[in-house]
């Protein structure tokens, strides 16, 4: 007969040896994976990227306001032939030789100006969209581990169900032997075996999948996340206020961010457009070389050399354009709105999903406690089925029935942890706020 000391026994063996094989000496923490992650994962490589491609392009919109010089030089062959009557001829051949240098520096040029700043916005807009790949990246690969464990517990409180339906159909066929239990209690349990033989196909599987899900995120295979400490303390959500995370997120969220900035460059676009009627003024210096070495038309046969240099102002005042300019500053001042239209949708979407991610996790937190207490609650169901089969007041599917509930009560509550854990990441990657940080106090939930 199964007892209830036996049960609980032979489960926690069947849950160790299984986490004895999944968890070998060198599992990995979270950390540890994300770190694997970042050198692997192509969007977080590609935000980086373009990150670093915007500090140069705003170093290439510095160059407008920055002096430029340039050399040039050239050889010519010319052949001159002049006639004179009533004197001789002239003619001069030879080759005409020219060096210069010219240099320019920008003393008023409000568009160059502009030019820059919007160029500093695109290295903020860049690291704000980085910020948002690492937060993804955090979560994809908390997400990833998670299940795994997930996996991993499912098809343990399987097997551990097997092999308490295996001991009830191996009593249930003795008491039919002996005349004490009739054969649809070993039908029944016969049944019980093999659709939970059926489960643990399919979660081997799941676990399967999930591991190879996990693998193909960090770039590594055969990797084994470090399970849960026992027994587990889940941390609650500091601060236990909705609009706490609601303001964050209208503040720090990457998108709303992108959006800020995307409205700032649009409002610079506009004053852009509108430098089109101002002038512009330049500083202005260069120094030429001419020589001919076989002289001129003028003094032929003599060697001359011509140095010339000059400095001076140059400005440029636009009179009409075509109403271009006119039509330039309307479509900026459009495109402002669309942007500022954007911001405010921006602000909306991140306020919505900190809601929901806050309600998510403090639902998941009464999940997890509201699951505890079924656990037990099955646990004490269970023992007493045992106790009224071995007394004869209760029928094996009673029993198997039981167990059933009692495991996937255990399944749940394994499920809901983690989903508080990686929900709680997603509260604060829905206010902006999540880092490496985050991840590492995760780790402190692990065993090691």
């Amino acid at each position: 007969m199964l007892t209830p000391r036996r049960l609980l026994c032979l489960s926690l063996a069947v849950c160790a040896a299984l986490a004895a094989a999944a968890s070998p000496a060198q599992a990995q923490s979270l950390s540890a994976l994300v770190e694997l992650a970042r050198g692997y994962d192509a969007p977080w490589q590609a935000a980086q990227a373009q990150l670093q491609a915007a500090a140069s392009r705003a170093e290439q919109a510095r160059a407008g306001l920055l002096p430029s010089a340039g050399l040039s030089g050239g050889v010519t062959y010319a052949r001159n032939d002049v006639t004179r009557p009533p004197l001789p001829g002239v003619g001069v051949n030879g080759p005409t030789q020219t060096l210069g240098v010219q240099a320019s520096q920008p003393l008023y040029r409000p568009a160059s100006r502009i030019g820059f700043e919007q160029g500093q916005r695109g290295i903020d807009l860049a690291s704000a969209q980085r910020d948002a790949a690492e937060q993804d990246l955090l979560v994809r690969v908390s997400q990833a581990y998670f299940d795994v464990l997930g996996a991993q517990d499912t098809l343990a409180f399987v097997r551990a169900q097997k092999a308490a339906v295996a001991e009830q159909l191996a009593s249930a066929k003795r008491n039919f032997e002996v005349g004490t239990a009739t054969v649809t209690d070993e039908r029944e349990a016969q049944a019980r075996h093999d659709l939970v033989s059926a489960q643990e196909i399919a979660a081997e599987n799941d676990l399967h999948v999930k591991r190879l899900a996990l693998d193909q995120i960090v770039g590594r295979p055969g990797t084994s996340p470090l399970p849960l400490a026992q027994p587990v303390q889940l941390p609650g959500v500091r601060p236990a206020d909705v609009d706490h995370w609601v303001r964050t997120a209208e503040d720090r969220q990457p998108q709303v961010r992108q959006a800020a900035l995307a409205l700032d460059v649009a409002r610079l676009e506009t004053r852009k457009a509108e430098t089109g009627h101002l002038p512009t003024v330049d500083l202005q210096a260069s120094y030429g070389v001419q020589r001919t070495p076989n002289g001129t038309v003028l003094m032929p046969g003599i060697h001359s050399r011509t140095n010339v240099a000059s400095v001076g102002v140059a400005l440029n005042l636009p009179l009409f354009a075509g109403f271009a300019v006119q039509n330039r500053v309307k479509e900026t001042l459009s495109l402002e709105d669309k942007a500022r239209a954007d911001l405010d949708n921006a602000r909306r979407t991140a306020a919505q999903a900190a809601r929901a991610a806050f309600f998510n996790v403090q639902s998941g937190l009464s999940q997890v406690g509201a699951l505890q207490a079924a656990e037990a609650s099955s646990q004490s169901a269970l023992d007493a089925n045992l106790l009224g089969y071995k007394v004869g007041v209760r029928i094996n599917i009673d029993v198997l029935n039981a167990q059933s509930q009692l495991y996937q009560t255990k399944r749940d509550l394994a499920t809901a942890r983690y989903n508080v854990l990686v929900g709680t990441l997603r509260l604060k990657q829905a206010a902006g706020t999540l880092t490496a940080d985050d991840v590492a106090a995760v780790d402190t939930l692990l065993a090691r």
